[in-house]
Order: structure tokens, then sequence, then C-alpha cells
């Protein structure tokens, strides 16, 4: 490896992005640190999406747009980030103009997975863990991150203008998400666990308790079997709906992998090790289940 190479992995290991003395220092092109940065932003917004994800709850609804305004964002950017690289090798170290990405993709994360299966093809990328994305939940999940990206995240004030909702993010979410995860993956006995504390707590201080929520799919909670089973519905699916959301990541990430170096094999020294940036990402299913906090 070249100096100006082994100068670049140092930088995207050790130091500060927004040090002006180590970027004249070290000399870096403007290219290697713009595509650093946003690299390095689109992994803090997916992690916090992850982490926010784990936290939203009928009681806390403003972690579901905390969550899904930073995954929409993150997986654009990250899938953007491969196209670009993917222009790049068949353009010979060229990227390409605004329009490119603005009038291709826009904010359609379904299209853009869609890409994501010709650059597979193309490139005949090699998966360690999945190689798609077809999956019900995964889809699901695409496309109610698709549509909140594409104006879903302005449902309330939609219907406050117009007295109309394209649709509503939470609900498409539980009903789509949650509901599902709750069905596959929680066995009957925990269902049935979940049934019966809830009942007891109804019984010990449901008549000493006054309760008024509204639950995800937009019904009113008035008593504490209601708000005490969806509590319980929560806490054991949220594991589930992060393990999904960081395959979708995982995905994306392996190829970005791949496309990095076929674009550092041009020989311009100015795609930085995207590989090291994303490292958390590539774990398996099993260190993602068992990984409560993931930070």
């Amino acid at each position: 490896m070249g100096q100006d190479a082994a100068s670049k992995r140092h930088y995207c290991r050790n130091t500060n992005f927004g040090s002006n003395f180590l970027i004249r220092k070290i000399k870096l092109n403007k290219t290697f640190i713009a595509l650093l940065e946003e690299a390095s932003f689109t992994k803090e917004i997916l992690i916090s999406g992850v982490v926010q994800i784990s936290k939203a709850n009928y009681a806390q609804k403003g972690f579901y747009f905390q969550s899904f305004t930073s995954l929409a964002t993150g997986l654009e950017r990250i899938g953007k980030l491969c196209l670009l690289l993917d222009y790049y090798i068949n353009n010979n170290g060229v990227f390409p103009d605004i329009k490119f990405i603005k009038n291709q993709i826009n904010h359609d994360l379904k299209l853009l997975y869609d890409k994501s299966r010709e650059l597979t093809n193309a490139h005949s990328i090699k998966f360690k863990y999945l190689d798609n994305l077809d999956d019900e939940i995964h889809e699901n999940m695409i496309s109610i991150l698709s549509a909140f990206a594409k104006g879903d995240r302005y449902s309330n004030i939609d219907f406050l203008v117009t007295s109309k909702t394209k649709s509503d993010p939470i609900l498409e979410w539980h009903l789509k998400v949650d509901e599902i995860l709750f069905e596959k993956k929680v066995s009957k006995k925990g269902k049935k666990k979940i049934h019966l504390n809830a009942m007891l707590i109804e019984q010990l201080i449901g008549s000493h308790s006054s309760v008024r929520h509204f639950s995800e799919s937009r019904k009113e909670l008035t008593n504490l079997y209601g708000s005490s089973f969806l509590t319980g519905m929560n806490e054991s699916i949220v594991r589930f709906r992060q393990f999904h959301i960081l395959q979708i990541i995982r995905y994306w990430f392996e190829i970005l992998w791949t496309l990095q170096y076929r674009a550092m094999s041009l020989g311009r020294e100015e795609i930085p090790f995207f590989n090291e940036l994303f490292a958390e990402f590539y774990n398996s299913d099993e260190f993602f289940l068992k990984t409560k906090d993931y930070k």
C-alpha cells in the first residue's frame, strides 16, 4: 500500500473529521473527504435509527418518528453511496452529476432496493449473509420507510390542512411489522403470559387507576389491561424489530464493501475503507438477536 493510501486509512480510523489541521497535514483530496464524511454521517444516522426503534411504543410515539427519520435517511444514503460507486466503476473514476441521483431515485427506498438487485447481478456480488430483502417483514419495513420519506412523515399536518392523510406511518408499522412479529415470533406461552400479566394488573389496581392513551392503531386505551398488554407485546418483539432493521443495513453494507474494493482497483486513491466505518453492522444474526443495546 502506498504512503498516501496508508495515510488515508489511518485518517479514516483515528481522526476527528472536522479537524482542518489534520486534513491539511495529510493532504487528502476533496473526493476522499466527501465520501468519508458522507459514510460517517450515514453510519451515525443508522445507529440512531436502530436505537430509537427499540424505544418506540404507544406512550412514546415520538421515538417512532425519530427512528423512521433516521432509518429512511440512512438507508437512502447508504444506497446512494452504492449507486455512486457503481457509476464510478463503470465510468473510469468519474462520478455522475446531481440529476443522476435526483431523477433516478429521489427518496424512493423501494426503487433503491430494486436498483440494488441490478447492482448485485451486474457485479456478481457474493453475500455472506442475506442476499435479498424479499422477506415479508423486510418488504413491509422498506415500504413504510419509503412512504415516510416521500411524505407520510407529514401525516398529521396533512390532516390538519386538508382533512386527509396519505397514510399513518405508525399505524402501518403496527399492523405490518409489530403484529406480524408478535404472531410469528412470540410463543403461545409467551402470549398467554402477557395476557395474564395484563389481567392481573387490571384486577389489582384497575379500579383505582385512570388511563387515557391511544394505541399505535389509534384505538383509545381506557383501562390498564389494554395498556399493559401493549407494553408486554412491545417488550416481546422489540429485539425482532431491531434484528430485521440490522439485516437490511447489513445487506446494503455487503454491497458497499464489494463496490468499495472494485472502485479502489482503479488506483485513484480517493475511496475510503467503508468496511471499517460500517464494521459494526457486519455481524451474524445470532449477534444481532442477543445484542440489546446496539450503540
